[in-house]
């Protein structure tokens, strides 16, 4: 393929991403129609905390200003999901608190139990700032090996 290509006209990248986006929302739908997790299966889910529609609690906020990763695994209830967002309950620290989250502020999906996740596309300009972990009483368990990880990059040629 030539470097000279035009831009697209078509928004692919955006395309895809809401596709992508799209594998979250029915995963989860899922979960909340059967009413909870098969097998081992759990979800580290990482969102921009300050993105448009993103509803926390305001001292998760103060904690984690840019992202933050929940883990929805045994200690999760009122899962609500839409076509747009979705909403859950967690404990942080023993404290229940209630997220609605826009699937449009996800930044990455992985369910360790299976080695599979989604990383979404980051503005270079809204690069993450380092946080802590969310610590919502569940187990930290990451897979060193990468199989089954999709990354989509659609940076343009210059």
């Amino acid at each position: 393929m030539s470097d000279d290509l035009p831009d697209s006209l078509i928004p692919y990248d955006e395309i895809v991403q809401e596709a992508l986006r799209a594998v979250v929302g029915r995963v989860l739908g899922e979960v909340q129609a059967t009413g909870g997790l098969p097998g081992a299966h759990h979800f580290y889910i990482t969102f921009k905390t300050q993105a448009p529609g993103v509803d926390i609690p305001k001292h998760l906020v103060e904690r984690f200003p840019d992202e933050m990763t929940i883990v929805l695994q045994n200690k999760f209830w009122d899962l609500k999901v839409s076509d747009r967002h979705f909403e859950v309950s967690l404990t942080f620290n023993q404290i229940a608190a209630h997220l609605y989250i826009p699937f449009a502020a996800i930044t990455a999906f992985v369910d360790p139990a299976v080695n599979f996740a989604l990383q979404f596309q980051v503005n270079a300009d809204e690069a993450p700032e380092p946080h802590e972990e969310a610590e919502n009483d569940a187990p930290q368990v990451v897979s060193d090996d990468g199989s089954n990880v999709v990354t989509v990059d659609f940076g343009k040629k210059k």
